[in-house]
């Protein structure tokens, strides 16, 4: 970065902190993953100085012969990969391609959306009423039931009662399997559209790690920058199923995209796309994909070797949620004191936690970040031992009962921790693991 480094040393000595600090640390927040060089250089590139609101060869500026053919590149093997006959890159992340499709089939605070709950894993365009999703639009939500999973004869009665226009299976914070097909049914049953949210997962589904929702729903968005390893982004596709519900589907969500929600897509990020699903689609990708997996059931295990208590007993893909209730402690504070000893994480809600979301009884980890670096089942247990040592040290603070009484503690708590010297002892093990696993 010569250029840089002569034009903004200030902003160039934080990007290298940056760097410095995602190579020392253990990242185990499962939305979050490295792309390789070629992705970056690809984001990076030229492209960044175009301009071209449209589609492919109907375009509204000059110029974009090569945009047009990143552009058609990336959805061809989008298309391929995930085997369905319309695919659209443009969406610049996850929430706007979510609304999207609200915008195009939804009438405003008429027509109703299900998903589930933020507080039991849903995202916040599933229907939360802090979101454009809930706000705009009629949200009815589902919940998970008492183990921690799916009740799929609650959810049925929902939707039968409800008749939502648009049922949404994906989730943020679900550790098992999606069961694409029994949302299918359902949403069958009510003459519904199933949109697949596979955000989180889009990189096991893109291998076969995971079950495919294509044959079960009408619309699949997906973020590219998860266990598929992309810049962010956005990927909306229309199924065979999709096509035979709605003709006019795939043009109907296309203009929600363009000009219904945007202006001209960012390209030097379809570009990023394209390298992204190059790479999703060599036998490389697929062990690393079902590796993801492995490494989330090995780390799950020993976590409750450990007696941490997991929502949904364990894992089936990418993520883990454990939750702390039993250990009478919070994922506020636990989870700035692992950060102290080099294994980042996010605090989150639980199923039925009686805790706020800034207050939460659990915490969210994830394995596709540390499979990227190489590492496998044997440092799974070794990261399950350093959680294990964190919440012993601080096993004593509880979090007060007053709401009042939070902010103080928490605000004490960081200052106490953030140079304790087990805390740190730990962090500077880390690092020896983390040497042993360079960032690409």
């Amino acid at each position: 970065m010569t250029s840089l480094k002569k034009t903004d040393p200030e902003t160039k000595s934080i990007i290298d902190s940056e760097i410095q600090r995602q190579s020392d640390v253990l990242q185990l927040i499962p939305s979050e993953n490295y792309t390789s060089r070629a992705v970056l250089e690809a984001l990076g590139s030229e492209f960044t100085n175009k301009y071209s609101e449209g589609y492919p060869k109907k375009r509204y500026y000059q110029g974009n012969k090569f945009v047009d053919d990143v552009e058609i590149l990336a959805q061809v093997r989008a298309k391929k990969i995930f085997g369905v006959p319309h695919a659209n890159v443009q969406p610049y992340s996850g929430s706007p391609a979510n609304t999207a499709v609200y915008l195009a089939l939804l009438e405003p605070l008429k027509n109703k959306i299900m998903g589930l709950s933020l507080a039991f894993g849903g995202h916040l365009t599933h229907g939360s009423p802090v979101s454009i999703s809930g706000k705009y639009f009629k949200a009815v939500p589902y919940e998970l039931g008492r183990d921690g999973k799916l009740d799929f004869n609650a959810i049925e009665k929902i939707a039968k009662r409800e008749r939502p226009k648009i049922i949404v299976c994906g989730f943020t914070a679900y550790p098992r399997a999606f069961e694409f097909e029994k949302f299918g049914e359902i949403a069958d049953s009510i003459n519904a559209y199933l949109l697949a949210d596979i955000s989180h997962i889009a990189g096991l589904v893109a291998t076969g790690a995971h079950e495919s929702p294509v044959a079960y729903a009408h619309i699949v968005m997906t973020t590219t920058h998860k266990t598929l390893r992309g810049p962010r982004g956005a990927i909306l596709m229309v199924t065979e199923k999709g096509f035979k519900k709605d003709p006019e589907l795939a043009e109907k969500i296309d203009k929600a995209v363009f000009p219904g929600l945007q202006g001209g897509p960012h390209d030097n990020q379809t570009a990023a796309i394209a390298v992204a699903l190059r790479e999703a689609q060599g036998k490389p990708f697929k062990e690393y994909a079902n590796q993801i997996v492995r490494n989330s059931k090995a780390l799950a295990s020993a976590l409750i070797d450990f007696d941490f208590d997991l929502s949904g007993g364990g894992s089936d893909n990418h993520l883990i949620l454990i939750d702390l209730q039993n250990l009478n402690l919070n994922g506020a504070p636990v989870a700035f004191a692992l950060e102290v000893a080099g294994i980042v994480t996010n605090k989150n809600t639980v199923p039925f936690d009686p805790m706020p979301p800034f207050y939460p009884s659990g915490i969210r980890i994830g394995t596709p970040s540390v499979t990227t670096r190489g590492m496998k089942e044997a440092e799974m247990k070794k990261i399950a031992e350093w959680i294990k040592e964190v919440v012993d040290k601080i096993k004593d603070e509880k979090l007060p009962k007053k709401r009042e009484d939070r902010a103080p503690f928490l605000k004490e708590f960081k200052a106490k921790y953030s140079k304790n010297k087990k805390l740190l002892a730990i962090s500077k093990e880390v690092q020896q693991l983390t040497k042993q696993f360079p960032i690409p």
